[in-house]
Parts: C-alpha cells; structure tokens; sequence
C-alpha cells in the first residue's frame, strides 16, 4: 500500500472512531443540574450528589453526562436556565436551592421528570398532588425548612431567655418569603414573641436590616431560608460577631462557617437522596410512583468558641440535647 493511501485510510478511520465517541457520548442520558446558587456554595452537596448516583449505578462522564445551570442567587434568571435544559433534551432534571428552582423546571416542563429537594410543602406549591402519590412528572426531597420555625425561636429563646423581640431576616425574592414570614410570625405569637420582620435581597440591603435591627434593639435574629444567604452566610455571620446578635440558622454550614447555633435537615443527606432518586429515573422509574422524601433526622449544632467570643453563656442542658458541638 502507498503511504498517501495508509494515511488516508488511517484518517478515514480516525474520523470513524470520532462519529462512534460522539454518538456513544450523545447516547448518555443527561442530567439538567438546575441550581438556585453558585457551584462554590454548593461543593460539598454536589459531592453527596454524586454518591447517591453512583450508589444506584451511574457515574458522572462515564455513563451519564451532567449539564449544570447554576443562577447564582438571583432567581429572576432560573425560567430562561429551566427552559434551556428542556431545549437541550435532558433526560432529568435536577432542581435544587430553595424552592425557586423547582417552581421554574415545573413552568417549563410536563413532560422531563424532575427531582426537586424543597424547604417548603410540596403539596402546598403544587409541585405535587400528595406526597405519597405525587401523580405528575416531579417527586423529591422536602426539608421542612418553614415548619421548622417553632423550634428554631423556641431554641433561640433558651439561647436568650430574656429575648422578647426577634428579629427575622427574610429574602423578598425568594418565591417562599412570604409563607416563611407567616409560619415565623405564627410561631413567635405562640411563644409569647415580638418578630422583628426585616427583608434583604441584597448586600446593601442586609446591611441595612442590621441598622435597623440595632435600631430597634432585636435581641436575637432568626434567618430565613434563602439560597442568597447561604452564599453570603460568611457576611451574615461577620455581622452577628460585630453587633454581638445571637443568630439561629436553618443549616449545619453556616455555624460550621462561624454562626452561633443550627437547626434543620441534613443537606449531605438530602443531595445523597436526591442523587438516588435520580438514578433510579435513570433507569426507568416515574417519579409520579416515587414518594417525596421527608426528613427521619434532625441536626442541631453549636459553635461554643463563637458563644465564647460573643459573650453568650449555652445552657448546659441545651449542650446536651446538641448532636454536634464545634470548640
């Protein structure tokens, strides 16, 4: 043979091998990974992610192909995100921080199944028929963030037991705000409570709700749940430390990060299940026959060095009932 015509062989080859990768690579199912946050606020989550697919047989760049939508705080952006991930033919969607995510995949599919994980009643935003029985295209993991409030004031109360005003920090641009000022207000009546209801969408308007908060002398402040707070939860807590404001928070991550106390749901759990849940849509499963997770366990969690540093005294008995204590 001539060595133009091996040549020539050997690239018409070359070129076969290429059409096979590509095709073996647009044969991959695809998960639309649609995310209310940043991919830095979110790497430890993504990680449990992962594992949960990898527990059910799926393995990211191997066999199936992630493509990542990530709105970085500013919920205004997710419709344009969602709609994108249903043009490119996503095999399942993702959404994930807060319920914004969720309520934009629901306005632009039917059809695509979507896993959702939700601080807020499923069933009351319509994201499904019963939790039981979700009945459409989406299912998930919902982490009680509002109906958790009770016990977060009730937590902060024994944290300040002379606390009668409370401040609660909301994001007016969360699609939630308004039912999670209205289970705060709810609670704080019931505990004999004055709620402070202070709203910040951005950083000059957190500022400005912690003048207000002196102001007003707020003796504690509960914080809402909102992805854009979770991403400036390093500016929340810097904040707290200067105006020496007792804060309860609904996630482990921020008193990992430097906050006083946490209660809620494990997120690690809840990315691990959610990951599950997808990789059994991968394989066939309809998310109309998938239960709505809820959360078996709850985390509370102390940063003693900050109390120490805010000159806060932890009841010995509230440290007991703690399920993790950071020194």
């Amino acid at each position: 043979m001539k060595r133009r015509e091996f040549i020539k062989l050997v690239g018409g080859l070359g070129g076969v091998w290429s059409l096979t990768a590509q095709a073996q690579q647009s044969a991959m199912p695809v998960i639309g990974f649609l995310g209310g946050g940043s991919p830095e606020m979110f790497t430890d989550q993504l990680s449990k992610f992962r594992l949960g697919l990898r527990e059910t047989g799926w393995t990211e760049g191997q066999n199936v192909r992630v493509e990542y939508r990530w709105a970085q705080g500013q919920f205004d952006r997710l419709p344009a995100l969602a709609a994108e991930l249903v043009s490119l033919g996503v095999t399942v969607i993702a959404a994930t921080g807060g319920s914004a995510p969720a309520q934009a995949a629901k306005a632009a599919t039917t059809k695509v199944p979507i896993v959702f994980t939700s601080g807020d009643d499923p069933v009351q935003l319509r994201f499904v028929a019963a939790l039981n029985h979700p009945g459409g295209n989406m299912t998930g993991v919902s982490l009680f963030t509002g109906s958790l409030a009770p016990k977060r004031l009730q937590l902060l109360r024994e944290v300040v037991p002379d606390a009668k005003l409370i401040a609660f920090l909301v994001d007016p641009k969360n699609p939630t705000a308004e039912l999670q000022q209205t289970d705060a207000e709810a609670a704080a009546n019931a505990l004999g409570l004055k709620l402070q209801v202070l709203k910040a969408g951005t950083a000059a308007e957190i500022e400005t709700a912690f003048a207000s908060l002196v102001q007003q002398r707020a003796q504690a402040i509960l914080v809402g749940d909102s992805p854009f707070f979770l991403a400036g939860r390093d500016k929340l807590i810097a904040l707290c430390a200067l105006h020496a404001i007792p804060a309860i928070f609904q996630w482990r991550e921020y008193v990992v990060a430097g906050g006083l106390v946490s209660y809620g749901t494990s997120l690690a759990a809840a990315y691990r299940q959610m990951g599950v849940y997808i990789g059994r849509v991968l394989h066939g499963e309809k998310p109309a026959e998938l239960p709505v997770l809820q959360p078996t366990v709850f985390e509370f969690v102390v940063n003693l060095k900050t109390a120490k540093t805010q000159g806060i005294a932890i009841p010995t008995s509230l440290l007991a009932e703690a399920d993790e204590v950071i020194e």
